[in-house]
């Protein structure tokens, strides 16, 4: 009988042990990354209440103000890491990141004022946002070009471990918000792992070594570079246009679906306490689930179909479910049975950019670009969250929700303006 011939053998079919190794401390650090931003939006409401007085009244508002923060801290904390993992290596600069954001978290337990929470949500944020651009470019340029869309699709997709985790989390701790930062310490231990298993990718140790016997004009992780010459920079400025899309919409669309529900409940007579808790299991493990389904069918379908058309998609997709969730359904089961498809089409994009992003910048470029795609959009967002929290705060939140989801067209127009980058190698 005849062998299978390369192209039909599974993508996993030449992986090998030790990037599957990769794959799964990236993604540890990820669902940690993840955990961290989410922890705060599910137990906000508490903290808030505790630390602002009269804050029940503002709560949107305050809720976006310090997401705002956590969006500028990833900005600063992802471009500092790109540019320094390029220049000496993905291994330090992940194992950094880390120990940030772990530690940070964890002192958030300690916080009793306004200007804490906004120092730490920064610092933490600091670090989150550098891991994600480290780790993608490690994942890309460990893995085969066949395999490359679904191990990177898989790696961004177990960011709803950590959603899950942080809902249970602050299911557990219901009102006593503090322990749920604790946490966050436990990425920590990662870092003997890193340590101990993470080699440098090939093609980074040839970039490095030959940029100390070269005069040429390649520089590791030059921001002139990337912003100067073509065609990186042009791909770095609508990347990040990119990213400032899917990122504005998470925090402004998908992630009131907790508040839609606790909305709902309200409206058909649920007390507080009792919406608030369905609500965190609504958005935290049902529409978290669709979600999670939503980034593992990203890379799969970038593969077949390519990345520019399953981006359109997504984002067009998004654009007509949020609507319908948003003034379709009259009862918990309605909304719950929904919520799935809006988080399926509203955060499945994400794990486009940690297939898409590494793939457009050379590898002294690589951390460099990504990063400044996905944590530039950081910046951009800020003032979609901000517009976000005074639109929710002053007219009825359906309609706020679906006036931001117009922001996914703005996606689909910068989608086809980028390259298509299925079937290409890593550009050198």
């Amino acid at each position: 009988m005849d062998s299978p011939s390369p192209a039909s053998r599974p993508w996993y079919h030449e992986v090998t042990r030790y990037q599957w190794l990769v794959l799964i401390i990236a993604s540890a650090g990820w669902v940690f990354d993840v955990y961290e931003g989410q922890i705060f939006n599910i137990t906000r409401n508490q903290m808030l209440s505790d630390i602002v007085p009269n804050a029940e009244a503002n709560v949107k508002w305050y809720g976006d103000f310090f997401l705002a923060i956590f969006l500028f801290g990833g900005t600063v904390g992802g471009l500092l890491a790109g540019t320094l993992a390029d220049r000496f290596g993905r291994r330090p600069i992940m194992i950094a990141t880390i120990l940030a954001y772990s530690v940070f978290s964890g002192l958030t337990f300690f916080a009793t004022e306004l200007w804490h929470v906004a120092i730490l949500r920064f610092l933490v944020a600091v670090g989150v946002g550098g891991e994600w651009a480290v780790a993608a470019s490690l994942v890309a340029e460990v893995f085969p070009p066949k395999a490359r869309a679904q191990a990177s699709g898989i790696f961004h997709s177990t960011s709803i471990l950590g959603t899950w985790l942080a809902a249970l989390a602050g299911l557990a701790v219901g009102v006593n918000w503090q322990y749920a930062y604790l946490v966050g310490i436990l990425p920590a231990l990662l870092i003997v792992w890193v340590r101990s298993a993470v080699q440098e990718p090939e093609r980074w140790q040839e970039k490095k070594d030959a940029a100390k016997s070269s005069t040429g004009p390649e520089k590791l992780g030059s921001f002139r570079q990337l912003l100067l010459a073509s065609p990186w920079s042009f791909r770095a400025f609508m990347g990040m246009g990119l990213a400032a899309v899917g990122l504005g919409t998470f925090w402004a669309v998908t992630v009131s679906g907790q508040d839609l529900m606790r909305e709902l409940l309200l409206r058909n007579d649920v007390s507080p306490e009792g919406a608030s808790q369905q609500a965190k299991f609504a958005y935290g493990i049902v529409q978290a689930a669709g979600g999670g389904i939503g980034l593992l069918s990203f890379g799969p379908l970038a593969a077949r179909f390519g990345r520019k058309p399953a981006f359109i998609f997504f984002q067009l997709a998004a654009l007509a479910i949020v609507p319908i969730v948003c003034y379709l359904p009259q009862t918990y089961w309605q909304l719950l049975f929904l919520l799935p498809f809006f988080g399926f089409f509203t955060l499945g994009i994400h794990a486009g950019y940690a297939i898409y992003f590494p793939e457009l910048f050379p590898t002294h470029l690589r951390a460099t670009g990504t990063s400044f795609c996905f944590n530039g959009g950081r910046v951009v967002a800020v003032p979609v969250l901000l517009t976000a929290g005074t639109l929710k705060s002053e007219i009825d939140l359906r309609l706020a929700v679906s006036l931001l989801a117009l922001l996914f067209l703005v996606g689909v127009v910068i989608m086809l303006f980028l390259p298509e980058t299925k079937g290409q190698e890593l550009p050198e």
